[in-house]
């Protein structure tokens, strides 16, 4: 941010109060607190868990709607899901944290993405997708859990279902 000082802090602190975002108790130091909303009008879904391990099943259901407004995350559609496990912690994807996605049905090779795999149930996990000829891989950010492969007709059973586009830490929002 190019601060070289508190100074610089205090100066961003006064535009955030004078637009309305914060607030703080006149003669009290360090009394900064978000203006109820913080002018945020819209919000993100947060649609069950995914899994940051072994895939588990994901929810169908909307459990809250956290007070984010999705376009800061780009995308007017984008959703939250709780990350259960931890094989994305090399990626700072932690248990508890909520990873959100922005529904697309591809991402780069090496991008991290929300993914369906198909068997028995129908199932969810975060992973770094990597293509190599004539397989999907999904891999973990953890040296503890292998890749997962699929070969030939079985990388159909994997769909992917979003890009993970960025994180609120072990939030108490919902």
């Amino acid at each position: 941010m190019g601060l070289k000082g508190p100074a610089g802090v205090h100066r961003i602190l006064n535009v955030l109060i004078e637009k309305g975002f914060i607030e703080s108790t006149p003669g009290k130091k360090r009394s900064w607190r978000p203006v109820g909303g913080m002018g945020i009008e819209k919000s993100i879904p947060l649609a069950g868990h995914i899994a940051a391990g072994s895939p588990v099943s994901i929810y169908d259901h909307v459990e809250a709607f956290l007070p984010v407004d999705p376009d800061f995350y780009g995308h007017e559609s984008c959703f939250a899901v709780r990350v259960m496990g931890d094989s994305m912690i090399d990626a700072h994807i932690q248990d508890g944290d909520l990873a959100i996605i922005v529904p697309v049905s591809d991402v780069d090779d090496g991008g991290i993405a929300a993914v369906i795999v198909e068997d028995i149930l129908i199932e969810a996990t975060l992973k770094i997708i990597r293509r190599k000829k004539n397989t999907l891989e999904l891999h973990s950010a953890n040296r503890k859990y292998p890749p997962i492969i699929f070969k030939g007709r079985d990388r159909k059973k994997v769909r992917i279902v979003g890009k993970y586009v960025g994180l609120i830490r072990n939030s108490n929002l919902s």
